[in-house]
Parts: C-alpha cells; sequence; structure tokens
C-alpha cells in the first residue's frame, strides 16, 4: 500500500476526491455515527455550485438532533440539545435539504434505513428509499457504480494505524464487491476525528487502505449521543418476559430503544440480585417454581387450550409515549437476540430436538457438551438463574444495553475463529492450552456498528487492554448471516440463538410490520431484522422473537398494534416465530393459522382481542361456534390499569427504574419529561385539550420552581405563558412531584 495523501483542509480534501474522478460521483459514506459530518457538509457544498457534476450519495441513517420546536416541547429540547449535542454539532446539510423538500435536481441521496420517523414528509427521501437486507446493501452499491467512500476514523494512540472504529460493518464488504465487479477500485477518503474510540483487532487498518486521510483541526464536535429515554411499565414487562427465553451458555443479539433497554436491565437483575428478578416475573405471571417447562398465567390455566405454548401472563398498558413516532413507538433504534445453553450446531439427535422438555426454572446453565433432553429451544421458559457460563454478544448493533451486560458480567463467554478449537470446546475435549487460548485470544462480543449515549462512547475510550481485545467489531456479512464467509466456525459459536427485535405491528397470522405505514411511507427500514430471522431459522435452538406494545395512541384515539391484517409486512407469516407483548409470550412457530391467531389474541388489549376473534371468523380462520379458549378469559385481564398496578411495588422500592441503563437529563428534567408525557396525551383531540386545560386553570397545585425555571417560565409574563406555566405546573403535580 502506497501512502495516503494527508489533508488539513475539508476543501482541499474535496478537491482531491474532484481531482481523482471524472463525470458524476457516486458516494458512499456508512449509516450512523461512521458518517464523516463535516466532510459531507464540505462535499454538498461544492456538489451546490457545481451543477455540471452530478452527485449521488448512498448512506443510511443520517443522524440529525431534534429541532427546538414551539411551546413547551421548544423549551424542554432547545436546551437540552445545546448541552447534549453541544452548538457546533455539524447538522448534515443534505438532511436540512430533504426536510426542506429543497434538494437541488443534480444531487440525489438514497439511503436503506431513516432515522425512525424523521423523513416521512421527505419527498426525496421517501422516492429514493432502498428497500434491502443490511447484508444486500454491499451489493447494491457495485451495481450503483460506488466511485469514492468516505468515513470517519479513530486514531492509534501512540501509532501511525487508523480503526474503522464505529463502522465496520459495509466499508471492507462494499470495497470487495466492487471489485469483484469488475470495477475500479473506490476512491477512499477517511476523517480522523479525535472523539472517536479507538478499537483494534479486525477494525485497525494500514493508513494506506484509505487513498487520503483529512486531520481538520479543532475544536472537535461532540459524538452525536442518542438520548436515553424513560423506561414505560409495558417496555418492562416485554423485557422481563423476553429475558425468560435466554440460556446461560448462549448468544445475544440485541437492538436498540426502551425494549431493549428493559431487557437488559431484567438481564443483569437476573444476574445481580435474581431474587429481585424472580419477583417481577412471578408478579407478571411466569410461575417460577413450576414443574419442566411449565408457565402458569396468573388467572386462568391453559389446560386443554389449542395453544399450549401460548403466552405466559396477563396484565398490560398502553403502547405509545411522548415520543410516539407515525404509528408505532418504532423502537428501531429498534432489533435484537436472545440465548440459550450450549449446544453442538452440528448435532441432529433426538436428544436436541426442538420440542423435548426443558430444564427445570432457575437451573444454572448446563455445559458445552451437554446434549440432555433439557436443551430445548422451544421451551416456553429457560432456565432463570444467575449466567454461570455468560453470553456471547452477536449483534449488528453494539449499544448501551451491551455495555451494561458487560460490566455486570452476562456478556462474557468468550470465542475465537478456529475451527478446530471451537469444536473441541464443544464437544468438551478441550485442553487447558485449548482454555488458555480462548482465554487470551477470545472475544465475548462482536458487531458491525455502534451507537449510544455519551457515556457509552466514554465507556469505550477507557475500556482496558484485555477487554478492547474482547470486542470485535467485524463486517456485516459476517455478523448478519451464516452463509458465504465459515459457516461451521459460525455454528458453532452462535449456539443456542435468541434474535430480539422491535416491530410496529404484528398481525393474527404472524406478520410483522417493522417499517413501512400502509400507504408505503417508510419510517426506518428493514435493517437487518430479515436477516436475523432468517438465521433462528436457520440455526439449532435459536429463536427469532419479535417484540412490541400492544396498543398505541394515534389522534386521540388507542390502536392495537396486534391487528388482523395490514398493507405491508418486513416479516412474512412463514418465517413467524416468537411474538411478545406486555401480556405475554406468543409462540407460533410451527402452528397452524388457526392456533396462531388464539395465541396473538391471548397476548393483545384485551379491548381488542374480540374484534380480532371476529374478522378471524368473518375470514373461515376460525370456527364460527368455535368456544372462546381458557387464554381468552386470562386475555380479560390484559389492560395497562393491571399491569400498573402489578409494576407499582416494584416501581416504588427502585426494582425498575424509569432509567435503567443511565440518563442525560438532569432529575429536574426526568420530572419534565414525565409532565411533557402527560400533557401530550391528554392534549390529543379537542375535546380532551379543553378539559385539560380547564384542569389545570382551576387548579392550584404546588409550584415546582426549579422545573417553572428550567422552563424559563418561573415569572411568565404573556397569557400564553402563563397558560403554559399553568399546564406545566397541573402536568407535575399529577405525578406528585410538583
Amino acid at each position: 500500500m502506497t501512502d495516503p495523501a494527508r489533508f488539513d483542509s475539508l476543501d482541499d480534501a474535496v478537491a482531491f476526491l474532484y481531482e481523482r474522478l471524472s463525470g458524476p460521483l457516486h458516494v458512499g459514506a456508512p449509516l450512523g455515527l461512521g458518517k464523516p459530518h463535516r466532510l459531507l457538509n464540505a462535499l454538498y457544498a461544492r456538489a451546490e455550485r457545481e451543477t455540471t457534476r452530478p452527485l449521488r450519495l448512498y448512506t443510511a441513517l443520517s443522524l440529525d438532533p431534534p429541532g427546538a420546536g414551539k411551546g413547551l416541547e421548544g423549551r424542554f429540547v432547545g436546551p437540552f440539545a445545546q448541552r447534549h449535542f453541544g452548538d457546533d454539532f455539524p447538522r448534515l446539510r443534505y438532511v436540512q435539504a430533504l426536510k426542506r423538500n429543497t434538494l437541488p435536481a443534480h444531487i440525489e441521496i438514497e439511503e436503506f434505513y431513516l432515522q425512525s420517523g424523521a423523513l416521512l414528509n421527505a419527498v426525496a427521501a421517501q422516492r429514493r428509499y432502498a428497500s434491502l437486507n443490511y447484508t444486500h446493501v454491499a451489493r447494491a452499491l457495485a451495481d450503483r457504480g460506488v466511485n469514492a467512500i468516505v468515513q470517519k476514523v479513530a486514531a492509534e494512540p501512540g501509532g501511525d494505524r487508523l480503526s474503522l472504529s464505529c463502522n465496520t460493518d459495509l466499508t471492507c464488504d462494499a470495497v470487495d464487491a466492487i471489485v469483484a465487479r469488475g470495477l475500479p477500485r473506490p476512491v477512499l477518503i477517511a476523517e480522523v476525528d479525535p472523539q472517536l474510540p479507538w478499537l483494534g483487532g479486525s477494525a485497525a487498518v494500514d493508513p494506506g487502505f484509505f487513498d487520503a486521510v483529512v486531520t481538520p483541526p479543532g475544536p472537535h464536535p461532540k459524538l452525536f449521543g442518542l438520548p436515553r429515554q424513560p423506561v414505560s411499565d409495558a417496555d418492562y414487562a416485554i423485557g422481563f418476559y423476553a429475558s425468560t427465553l435466554v440460556r446461560d451458555g448462549g448468544t445475544l443479539q440485541i437492538g436498540i430503544g426502551t425494549l431493549a433497554d428493559a431487557l437488559c436491565h431484567a438481564l443483569a437483575l437476573r444476574h445481580t440480585d435474581n431474587a429481585a428478578y424472580l419477583r417481577v416475573i412471578a408478579a407478571l405471571g411466569v410461575d417460577v417454581g413450576a414443574p419442566l417447562g411449565h408457565t402458569a398465567p396468573l388467572q386462568g390455566d391453559l389446560t386443554g387450550d389449542r395453544n399450549a405454548m401460548a403466552p405466559v401472563a396477563p396484565v398490560g398498558h398502553s403502547a405509545s409515549s411522548a415520543n410516539d413516532l407515525a404509528g408505532g413507538r418504532n423502537a428501531k433504534a429498534p432489533v435484537a437476540p436472545l440465548g440459550q445453553p450450549a449446544s453442538s450446531a452440528n448435532d441432529l439427535s433426538l436428544s436436541r430436538n426442538a420440542m423435548a422438555p426443558v430444564a427445570p426454572l432457575g437451573q444454572p446453565a448446563s455445559s458445552a457438551n451437554d446434549l440432555s433432553l433439557a436443551r430445548n429451544a422451544m421451551a416456553p421458559v429457560a432456565p432463570l438463574g444467575p449466567f454461570s457460563v455468560g453470553l456471547f454478544g452477536c449483534s449488528e448493533m453494539i449499544n448501551e444495553g451491551f455495555r451494561r451486560l458487560v460490566e455486570v458480567g452476562v456478556i462474557k463467554r468468550k470465542v475465537v475463529d478456529d475451527l478446530e478449537l471451537m469444536r473441541r470446546l464443544d464437544d468438551g475435549s478441550a485442553s487447558a492450552a485449548d482454555r488458555a487460548r480462548l482465554e487470551a485470544e477470545g472475544e465475548f462480543l462482536q458487531g458491525g456498528f455502534y451507537l449510544g449515549s455519551p457515556d457509552f462512547y466514554q465507556w469505550l475510550r477507557t475500556l482496558s487492554n484485555e477487554q478492547r481485545r474482547g470486542i470485535g467489531m467485524r463486517r456485516i456479512s459476517e455478523v448478519n448471516e451464516l452463509y458465504g464467509g465459515n459457516e461451521t466456525l459460525e455454528r458453532l459459536q452462535r449456539r443456542d440463538a435468541r434474535f430480539f427485535n422491535s416491530c410496529m405491528m404484528a398481525t393474527a397470522l404472524g406478520a410483522a410490520v417493522s417499517d413501512t405505514l400502509d400507504d408505503g411511507r417508510v419510517v426506518s427500514g428493514v435493517g437487518g431484522q430479515y436477516n436475523f430471522v432468517a438465521m433462528a431459522h436457520a440455526l439449532p435452538n435459536a429463536r427469532s422473537v419479535l417484540m412490541l406494545r400492544s396498543t398505541r395512541e394515534s389522534a386521540g384515539t388507542t390502536r392495537s398494534n396486534v391487528v388482523w391484517n395490514y398493507a405491508q409486512a418486513t416479516i412474512p407469516r412463514h418465517l413467524r416465530d416468537v411474538y411478545i407483548t406486555e401480556y405475554g409470550i406468543a409462540h407460533l412457530r410451527g402452528k397452524t393459522d388457526e392456533d396462531c391467531i388464539e395465541a396473538m389474541c391471548a397476548i393483545a388489549d384485551t379491548r381488542f382481542a374480540g374484534a380480532l376473534r371476529e374478522a378471524a371468523r368473518a375470514s373461515g380462520k376460525l370456527a364460527p361456534s368455535a368456544a372462546e379458549p381458557a387464554s381468552s378469559a386470562r386475555g380479560s385481564t390484559n389492560t395497562p390499569e393491571r399491569l400498573r398496578d402489578l409494576l407499582a411495588p416494584f416501581r416504588a422500592d427502585g426494582t425498575l427504574p424509569d432509567y435503567p441503563l443511565g440518563s442525560d437529563f438532569t432529575e429536574v428534567e426526568q420530572r419534565l419529561v414525565k409532565a411533557l408525557g402527560l400533557l401530550k396525551a391528554s392534549t390529543t383531540t379537542r375535546a380532551t385539550t379543553l378539559r385539560t386545560v380547564l384542569r389545570a386553570v382551576f387548579s392550584a397545585p404546588r409550584r415546582d420552581d426549579e422545573a417553572l425555571q428550567r422552563m424559563d417560565l418561573e415569572k411568565p409574563t404573556g397569557l400564553g405563558d402563563k397558560l403554559q406555566a399553568r399546564l406545566l405546573s397541573w402536568a407535575l403535580a399529577q405525578d406528585g412531584q410538583g
């Protein structure tokens, strides 16, 4: 490799790119954090001027801090965004043009994943969205004839290497795909960011990997930090149900958002305070003292029910929060897997049959070479004791939840890229030397990109050398699929895998709606969700778990997220496996349509289950005269009020905190988040708005001076400001904190 050209000026780096290429620029840029905002803004500024040189940018997840907005929301978001992101955060100029629908005709932006809900009304973004599996993106970039790639990198402390750091996902895959197509190797330009954590191993490259390296002078803006959101009762119920499917010694993939936060808190609690964990899941209806594999609801019985593996618990909560994004609080931030105790990927014996009985609840994981009947992927609940062997994290995205699980000792099972050694570990013949090598060279966490809060980035910066060696940043072709690489090795590494992803809606027949509204507008994207669902069906003893809140608020109306049918689908029903709402778990793999409908109705909100069954009967999917199953009686307790009452003691004693993975808000702001959420829910229609205003005007709550000062409303002057102050004081008082 030759030494790259070196620049301090962003404009000079852009000039270098224009000189190296002729004709249109087809530029690729990583998704999320690895996108070099300042370099792209310099490129966009030049492209705006040079209308004879069309620019085509291929990317995804173009992160944009929230705008201040108006009213109470603006008063809250403005100061927070200024503190959290910084005044000098470089907003992407093309994103602002997309949102204003003013993108120049000779500039085109194509994304395969959108910031959730942010571009619903951006015409150019919607028209040029590419619906792609994550693993197909490199091929698509070759199809488009990409001739340049730009990427943010980290510099090696005390060395000359560069690290792809936060985005090893697509760069190398794309270069290989382009060259394999017989096209010239694209021009690669790196922007060095001193704020980006250094990660070595497979993320490190020699400087000559790039054609040019630009190191802009300071000051250097903060990295984009995802603000951590409060976890609702529904989120916690879903997360704790999901945690019962994870087995010690297995493999875990998770997404991002409050559902993933709740799941990670549940797994951490299971390991660090198992007694408290068992109390929560017992309250949710999981019978921790039941015999093999049996789960008992709080009310009713599943005996005789058509679906013996139907959900494990009642209770509920309406789904949406103050941050509802067009149809269902898409947690894409929202996708993710889970694990089971170790199993041999090549064992097809009857003892590994997916329908075999499960080990007693609370029993520690079996060893990697245990082939007993207790190793069953289809059982409703996994042994629920602390993690002795630990989990191997293998997820396209490394985030806040993985940080917590590493810190508490849940993520600790190591793997190595040595097929024979992994075979010996699996069959129990590994020597002391094998285990010593595993400890020295093994990785406990692998991912394709990372994204999180400022605290998460600081954690990465301050990892010990041993911990840093245990984190492997990989190509997405390695993480998100089995095929095309070393499939036999990856099957051994990814034993007893659980893939946890979020969806917006699910049909009663088992299809998932995760990225697109019924009118075709894209909320987010497919990302890696299909990859993980397919992998769960390809790996023995693996499960795909799709999590969703049972309801959402839309235009002042509560709507069910479990629907009879929907115009769009991200995951087809023939790949149905496990669904979880705040009311329990529905096991759908291999079930008939009739049994799937009953299982999904049993985890739907009580207010909507009857209509779902009527729709099924009208379509001939349920017998007209069929008796209501036993789970229907239990489903009558699926209400948000009951869920709130069940979890209230755990909220009060701190077992279920609002921010289980830490908060980016001050204590005053945390009170305000609750109050603003209540106001949003109480002002969705004219009638509810009028009722709320009257309550606020004629009430006399105790003043929360700290909160009013934070919102610049301690001394309101005009009528509008005075009304805002009254509304805010009323909302703060409802939580008992005013």
